[in-house]
């Protein structure tokens, strides 16, 4: 379904974003996995790569602009295009807010929020520079829409994605460019590490219909699915992929 598509994953050395360069690679796509973290990243292109798929390393922290930039073009350099932009890397704190500091808040911001709006600005003006109407998907949450004790910053960052989805869809629109947002319920990745060693992850899992945290594999399914030329007609939605989380509380 994504076969000869060229897709740059943010946050791609774990969780979701890992899960979702596999299931490109796997449907054919070649995938720059752009991570911060070194070790995770070129462990991840090289899982991709033994697995058969097309992969390549780019160290990238999403709150600095240049960076995210620079991975798009090194994909357009190795690949010849951009087809997909999956805007993913997202980090958490936990404090109740009365307890929070403002570095926390901060830095929560920069990455799901700057980080997002660097990778829509970078990929629009590519992908419009290319005359290539591809797909931008950010990775909001259930938290861009429902209120929860202890995580402020995360709150206001997914709700910012929620309307940058929204507004960048309609500015990019005349050039083809389809820009949607997942948002996701409560899913086993290290984002939620905070939770379980506190021993809420099973308080996260009630959360959803069928009583139990998704998996990345999960929503790297449903990434897949709007990144395909089968989605075309999905345009500024935010898709809840949470199974009925939202619905539930």
């Amino acid at each position: 379904m994504l076969e000869g598509k060229v897709a740059v994953i943010t946050g791609a050395g774990s969780g979701i974003g890992r899960a979702t360069a596999h299931k490109f690679a796997a449907e054919g796509a070649k995938v720059v996995v752009a991570e911060l973290d070194e070790e995770r990243g070129e462990a991840a292109a090289r899982d991709v790569r033994e697995s058969g798929g097309e992969a390549l390393f780019v160290r990238t922290d999403v709150s600095e602009f240049d960076q995210v930039e620079a991975a798009v073009e090194r994909a357009v350099e190795e690949y010849g295009t951009l087809d997909v932009m999956f805007n993913n890397a997202g980090i958490g704190h936990y404090a109740p807010l009365l307890e929070h500091e403002p570095e926390h808040y901060d830095r929560v911001v920069k990455v799901n929020q700057y980080g997002v709006y660097h990778g829509i600005l970078a990929a629009g003006r590519k992908m419009a520079e290319l005359e290539n109407p591809g797909v931008i998907i950010n990775t909001a949450s259930v938290y861009a829409f429902l209120a929860s004790p202890g995580v402020i910053g995360y709150h206001a960052s997914k709700g910012a994605i929620k309307m940058m989805t929204q507004a960048a869809a309609l500015e990019l629109a005349r050039y083809g460019i389809r820009v949607v947002a997942i948002a996701p319920g409560g899913v086993d990745t290290p984002i939620i590490q905070g939770y379980k060693d506190m021993g809420l992850d099973e308080e996260l899992a009630r959360g959803q219909m069928r009583r139990r945290l998704q998996t990345p594999e999960q929503i790297a399914d449903a990434v897949a699915l709007l990144a395909t030329d089968e989605a075309d007609a999905i345009n500024g939605s935010v898709v809840m992929v949470d199974d009925g989380y939202a619905e539930f509380k």
